[in-house]
């Protein structure tokens, strides 16, 4: 078994702008609507995958239905009138980020039956973060009548001697060049390459879960992770349960060979070394310094974690294991939310973003712990998923935007 697919990619037309196409992820800048003003005004009336998102931002208006509409009426223009190319290759993406440094990944496609979400799971494909089950419907709702997907989702594999993407990296310069073009919105740089050998990045990834290579990095081969979600739990865990209601009415051979079956992704190795795990922080609006002292009721430990409310800093005990700390935070979070109503809480990729926000909001500013990513792969193996929202791989720029496409309907 391979694990991973030939993924069929649409990517955008030679005449398309690339710049203006490309947008970064729908679930970031949630609490700056500005951001995405300012997008749309650079895109303009071009081509886009900001017409083919719901950006979170506006999940909450009056007018989603119509925006969902929109989505997919765009969708089967785009789909019918000539505006992408077709090739069955994975794809080698090289991106610079906002400090210069490279990120590279694979564009793959994986098999939603080897894919769970629960906290309990075993499948080889798992999220690191719990799922908020709240926010799968709105997503689903996107899904079910879409015919193409855009992903933002992003794979991380535990290759120490980096055996599945090294081999490409040893060699880009002999590689055909898909894209290559400047990010907007301060996003960096990208190029794509089309990766050959697909036999050998195969082979590669099945080495994976070896028992012996398993064993040289756990100490057992129990309960092995192939594949674990870095980034877009949520947008994978719509897939999974769309897959689950539309696999209900195939026969065995259609599910097979079913388009929805299969989810686009970009696989990152997670010791690349651009890769740096960032704490995703929180920013409760409507509280005030009752809040602050009730945490401190609530929170014990050999470390402490920064808070800041109108300009004044604060200190809360914690522990000093960061993986501990986050969930006992997001526990004492969740369960002051129940007891005021009127308390609402955003998740903020970015210190300069969290305390912009905390003054337009009047809002406290949680500092949160960041969580060693070598440590990821055993604790999912072990624990199962951490608290939702626990980590970030870089900053809300660095986020993957949206390039390719696959179809996902008949």
């Amino acid at each position: 078994m391979s694990y991973i697919k030939t993924p069929h990619i649409l990517v955008p037309a030679q005449d398309v702008d690339k710049s203006k196409w490309s947008v970064v992820a729908c679930d970031q800048f949630t609490s700056q609507p500005h951001y995405w003003e300012d997008l749309s005004l650079a895109v303009g009336d071009s081509p886009s995958t900001l017409n083919l998102i719901f950006p979170e931002v506006y999940l909450e208006q009056d007018d989603a239905p119509q925006r969902i509409a929109n989505i997919h009426a765009t969708m089967r223009s785009y789909l019918n009138g000539g505006m992408f190319e077709s090739l069955r290759e994975f794809v080698l993406v090289d991106r610079t980020l906002s400090d210069g440094k490279h990120r590279i990944g694979l564009m793959v496609a994986i098999d939603l039956e080897t894919y769970e979400y629960t906290p309990d799971s075993a499948a080889l494909i798992r999220a690191t973060e719990k799922t908020v089950v709240s926010r799968i419907p709105a997503r689903i709702e996107i899904r079910r009548n879409a015919c193409i997907e855009v992903p933002h989702i992003m794979l991380l594999m535990d290759d120490r001697d980096d055996s599945v993407l090294g081999p490409l990296m040893a060699k880009r310069d002999t590689l055909q060049r898909l894209y290559d073009f400047d990010l907007n919105m301060n996003g960096g740089h990208v190029c794509g390459y089309v990766a050959d050998d697909p036999d050998r990045i195969k082979a590669a990834v099945v080495r994976l879960l070896d028992p012996q290579v398993l064993r040289a990095k756990y100490g057992d081969a129990e309960r092995p992770v192939l594949f674990a979600v870095g980034d877009g739990n949520h947008s994978l865990a719509s897939a999974k349960e769309c897959w689950n209601q539309i696999k209900t009415a195939l026969s065995a051979a259609e599910q097979q060979r079913h388009p929805a079956r299969y989810a686009l992704c970009e696989l990152v190795n997670l010791h690349d070394t651009s890769l740096v795990f960032q704490p995703i922080h929180r920013v409760v609006m409507g509280a005030d310094r009752e809040f602050i002292d009730w945490l401190r009721t609530r929170m014990s430990g050999d470390s402490s974690v920064r808070l800041v409310w109108r300009a004044e800093e604060f200190t809360v005990q914690a522990s000093s294991s960061p993986s501990d700390a986050i969930a006992d935070l997001q526990k004492a979070i969740d369960d002051y939310c129940r007891a005021h109503r009127e308390i609402a809480v955003d998740y903020i990729h970015g210190e300069d973003n969290l305390l912009e926000v905390a003054r337009e909001k009047d809002a406290i500013a949680i500092f949160m712990p960041t969580i060693d990513k070598n440590s990821l792969f055993d604790y999912v193996r072990r624990r199962g998923v951490l608290p939702r929202k626990s980590f970030s791989m870089g900053n809300a720029e660095d986020k993957r935007y949206y390039y390719e496409a696959k179809k996902i309907k008949w």
